[in-house]
C-alpha cells in the first residue's frame, strides 16, 4: 500500500522559507527517484523537482531554480523540500510522489497524499 505523508507547509510572508517534508513507504522510497508536486486553486497539478535515489541528481522546474532545494534521506525514508525567496505564486498544496520515469515530471502513483497548505502572502 502506498504511503505519503506531507507536512511542513504554512503561511509565510513573500521572502520568507519553509520546509517540507513527506514520509513515503520503505517499497516506495526504495525503488523511486522521488518527487515534489503542487496544486494552485483551479490549476492542474504541476510537478516542482526531483531526486534520484542515491541523492546525486536533481532537476526542477524553471520558476523554483535557485530558490528551492530538494533532498532525501534514505534511512528515514523521507524526502524534504527547502523552499527559500517564496513567492506569493508559489502558494499551492504541495504533494510529493515517486516518479514514474526519472527524467520525467510524472508521477508514479495515481493515488496522493493529503498535501500540506503553503500560502504566501504579499
Amino acid at each position: 500500500q502506498v504511503q505519503l505523508v506531507e507536512s511542513g507547509g504554512g503561511l509565510v510572508q513573500a521572502g520568507g522559507s519553509l520546509r517540507l517534508s513527506c514520509a513515503a513507504s520503505e517499497r516506495t522510497f526504495s525503488t523511486y527517484g522521488m518527487g515534489w508536486f503542487r496544486q494552485a486553486p483551479g490549476k492542474e497539478r504541476e510537478f516542482v523537482a526531483a531526486i534520484n535515489r542515491r541523492c546525486t541528481s536533481t532537476y526542477y522546474r524553471d520558476s523554483v531554480k535557485g530558490r528551492f532545494t530538494i533532498s532525501r534521506d534514505n534511512a528515514k525514508n523521507t524526502v524534504y523540500l527547502q523552499m527559500n525567496s517564496l513567492k506569493p505564486e508559489d502558494t499551492a498544496v504541495y504533494y510529493c510522489n515517486a516518479l514514474r520515469l526519472w527524467g520525467s515530471r510524472a508521477p508514479l502513483y495515481d493515488v496522493w497524499g493529503q498535501g500540506t497548505q503553503v500560502t504566501v502572502s504579499s
